[in-house]
């Protein structure tokens, strides 16, 4: 057993302590209804704070009528939100953690009632593609620290254990610090001090309002990565003046929206912003959180017990397992449900969506998707070990089903496998291992090397069987297409074929960029060909452009609107408005798509066995919609 002897001691922040050292990130969730808070969220938080965490910071809460209406999100700029908020509260606090409300206004405000949003800012300086702020007046600046501070007010009668300033990633606050979009000539632009202006004297009425004593936490890109903004060194000149002023704790991030540095894809090593903080730290008196990219309990620990942070920051490893806390204390790091760092939550929040994680269904579902044991224990066959069949016959066995899963192959996996294979998706393989730990423990019986027919059914008189037999390439009806330079991704990244120093992919979605990257790092020369206008138009839009920054890195040619007429063992032919073009090639790599295999639960229809398809042989998909399949079958049944 791991014994984490830093993580889990207590830890004060101003006049509150915490339990422990783990402190969930804000994230939105956009559970909020007309700015109020919903049952919904109350169940969410009401989780994370019941797995364990120390100390939960809620997602950007409004301190302005006047600030953007996004979907989903909660207010705070009325006193009538005091008593949802102080429910919020309440569940957390019975649960046994601390929470503080994070305020943020990000870019855009209206003058008043009725009047259009805009962008707005410190100056008319344009970050962010089409945008162009407008500067705002003394008198909105003033209105804006009263509308924080009475936020502070209003949280400290819910009950909040603290308030959050939301100073980083390029929002209001930040454009004020930051020199590269202040460039202000009077009091509240120019000097470190003037940029600072806006900052602290929200503090000071936030503290005159809510107590000097509340506990206050800053969260702070440490690096904005942006060209001309604050560097490191840039923000530890802040931190004795805020200190100064009664700020508890530093949050420290990294990066704005607009930079173009990775930060929290899932091809950044873990910790990789870590160094932030410990700089932070050097300079500063009081706790100081670490965050971005810190999934793991033991690399959490570590950072604790090398003093290079004080507190760890998580929010997708808390979304993909709020329980992370009580099994890591407990020594069950196995039985943790990973975050892959695939970027679904962050996607789905992007687009206006709630909340969702890809490895773990029950998130925004908390009091919905409960796991009770069956009414009636059946005997159910699960057809196919990939992750929406792990995920079936494990849900199924811890309700008491008497559960078998078959595969025909010699490792469990399927084609989960074959995405972990690009070096820097690792990160998946940790799912495998988790689908079969919960396997083994659940009491499922699993049979490797065995292909199911309609006879091994029909013998073994299972209740229910569940059919996720998977899918296979699509072979494209392209004249060349079965020569002997052709061969599909899978087989590239399952190592079945080898392929030679010029390479052309067809396709270039999600698993034609991946094998492209993967065939370039072993010293390819690769040209993804793709049809339709935009490479990686399947990819989530927080993933896409950091693949795309891969893809040019690595030098491999894209090329788009090109139609593949012809594969010859020379190469490939195009089509492309209206003209031809030839890419010269010695392999070419087939990545246009999935088919369904379905044949088994096709046979099966009409023979009164109660049979399900879940998976990628009901139609290609991603692992959200895998792991989702497989859970609610494992419910349902």
């Amino acid at each position: 057993m791991t014994e984490l002897k830093h993580l889990f001691q207590p830890i004060q922040i101003g006049t509150l302590e915490l339990k422990n050292r783990i402190v969930y990130l804000a994230a939105d969730t956009g559970y909020g209804d007309n700015d109020m808070v919903t049952d919904r969220q109350k169940d969410y938080y009401a989780a994370r704070a019941r797995g364990g965490t120390g100390l939960l910071i809620t997602g950007m809460v409004l301190p302005s009528s006047m600030g953007k209406p996004i979907p989903g999100r909660v207010g705070i700029y009325h006193d009538r939100f005091i008593t949802g908020l102080r429910q919020l509260v309440d569940v957390v606090h019975t649960e046994g953690a601390k929470i503080a409300i994070q305020l943020s206004l990000q870019y855009f405000w209206a003058r008043g009632e009725g009047a259009p949003l805009e962008e707005v800012g410190p100056s008319a300086i344009a970050t962010r593609r089409n945008s162009q702020p407008r500067e705002l007046n003394l008198d909105e600046i003033e209105q804006i620290i009263n509308e924080y501070s009475e936020g502070a007010r209003r949280a400290r009668d819910a009950g909040f254990d603290g308030v959050e300033l939301h100073c980083g990633i390029g929002y209001l606050i930040s454009r004020f610090l930051s020199p590269c979009t202040n460039k202000r000539t009077d009091e509240y632009g120019g000097s470190l001090e003037n940029r600072m202006r806006f900052l602290l004297e929200i503090i000071a009425l936030s503290k005159r309002k809510a107590g000097s004593d509340y506990p206050l936490i800053c969260r702070i890109s440490a690096d904005e990565f942006m060209e001309g903004g604050h560097t490191l060194e840039d923000t530890k000149k802040l931190i004795p003046v805020l200190e100064g002023v009664g700020v508890h704790c530093f949050d420290i991030g990294a990066g704005w929206h607009e930079c173009r540095t990775p930060l929290v894809h899932m091809s950044v090593p873990r910790g990789a912003f870590v160094y932030l903080a410990e700089g932070i730290k050097k300079v500063a008196k009081i706790p100081v959180v670490a965050a971005y990219r810190i999934n793991d309990p033991i690399l959490a620990d570590k950072i604790i017990a090398e003093g290079r942070a004080d507190l760890i920051g998580m929010g997708r490893a808390l979304i993909a397992d709020p329980e992370l806390p009580n099994k890591a204390r407990e020594g069950r790091l196995e039985e943790i449900r990973p975050c892959i760092a695939c970027g679904h939550c962050l996607d789905v929040v992007m687009l206006g969506a709630p909340l969702a994680c890809a490895v773990n269904p029950q998130v925004g579902k908390e009091a919905e998707y409960t796991s009770v044991p069956a009414k009636t224990p059946k005997k159910v066959f699960v057809i196919g070990g990939g992750p929406a069949g792990m995920e079936a016959a494990a849900g199924a066995a811890e309700r008491g089903h008497q559960v078998t899963l078959f595969e025909k192959r010699d490792r469990l996996g399927g084609n989960l496998l074959l995405a972990a294979v690009p070096s820097y998706k690792w990160e998946l393989s940790n799912l495998t291992n988790y689908l079969e730990t919960r396997l083994k423990k659940s009491g499922a019986q699993i049979r490797l090397n065995q292909e199911v027919s309609q006879k091994t059914i029909t013998e073994g008189k299972p209740g229910v069987v569940i059919v996720a037999t998977g899918a296979t390439p699509l072979i494209p009806d392209i004249p060349g297409v079965n020569g002997g330079n052709v061969v599909t991704a899978l087989q590239v990244l399952g190592g079945e074929r080898e392929v030679g120093e010029r390479v052309v992919i067809v396709g270039g979605g999600m698993i034609g960029c991946e094998t492209a990257e993967y065939l370039a790092d072993k010293g390819k020369r690769v040209t993804i060909l793709e049809m339709l206008e935009r490479i990686g138009a399947d990819i989530g839009m927080t993933t896409r452009w950091v693949i795309m920054q891969r893809l040019r890195s690595a030098r491999i040619a894209m090329e788009t609107k090109a139609k593949v007429e012809e594969i010859t063992d020379k190469g490939v032919a195009v089509s492309r408005d209206g003209f031809a073009e030839f890419f010269a090639a010695d392999s070419v790599v087939l990545a246009v798509g999935l088919v369904p295999q379905n044949e088994l639960a096709q046979r099966l229809e009409g023979k009164g066995t109660e049979c399900y398809s879940i998976g990628d042989c009901t139609e290609p998909q991603r692992i959200v919609q895998a792991i989702e399949g497989g859970f609610r079958i494992a419910r349902e049944i």
